[in-house]
């Protein structure tokens, strides 16, 4: 399903629904975007999924292959296009959704941890690549944030929330605009320098060191 809508006067979007772990699905988007606009000049890969909480040797490998293949294999798929894209272009920056779980461990979510990591790597390998292309790869790695992800995840009490809240060295949740500015600002000219780049945008959460694994599991 496809529709456009107005969003800022002289500005248009599209929206899509897409299976970013399917390849198909991927190169269907990528394709109507370019059609539709001319060209790809910034992507923000921003799609994930937690998993079922459980300890390694408890993860079902149902699991293990959904979050992996939502979340890395995904992240992956759509980076591939959009590479070609840019590449045929002359140019173009890409930003990932990473975590601080790409720095630090998270208990009982195994593949959500892998997977992090994974975007990590796959992101500053990618920037190594293709600098010579003018194309920039980075990613942002948010802290707690206020998504649907964290909802569904720890429970939308206000309790919950504040305990995650206390778990925090700033005792607040990011708000999803704080995250979405920083990754607007990686994908932005204002950013041309800046490559391979894993940006922290947790509120010194992962400096100090007390970013519990519930807190970590809502980003």
């Amino acid at each position: 399903m496809a529709g456009v809508a107005q969003c800022t006067p002289g500005g248009t979007a599209l929206a899509l629904g897409v299976d970013i772990a399917d390849a198909t699905s991927v190169d269907a988007m990528v394709t109507r975007t370019v059609s539709d606009f001319g060209r790809l000049d910034c992507a923000f890969n921003n799609a994930g999924v937690a998993g079922a909480p459980a300890r390694t040797a408890d993860c079902t490998e149902a699991n293990w292959n959904f979050v992996i293949g939502v979340v890395l294999t995904g992240t992956w798929l759509c980076m591939r296009r959009e590479l070609r894209q840019m590449l045929a272009q002359g140019g173009g920056a890409i930003v990932n959704t990473a975590s601080v779980s790409s720095f630090v461990a998270s208990p009982a979510l195994p593949a959500y941890t892998a997977a992090k990591h994974g975007i990590a790597g796959l992101t500053r390998t990618a920037a190594l690549e293709y600098v010579r292309d003018n194309i920039r790869v980075n990613a942002i790695c948010p802290g707690a944030t206020l998504t649907r992800l964290m909802l569904d995840n720890a429970g939308s009490s206000p309790d919950a929330l504040d305990g995650i809240a206390r778990s925090q060295p700033g005792q607040r949740i990011s708000d999803p605009l704080e995250q979405a500015q920083a990754a607007l600002w990686l994908c932005s000219d204002r950013a041309s320098f800046v490559n391979g780049t894993l940006l922290t945008v947790d509120n010194a959460a992962t400096v100090g060191g007390t970013m519990s694994h519930e807190a970590r599991a809502q980003r």
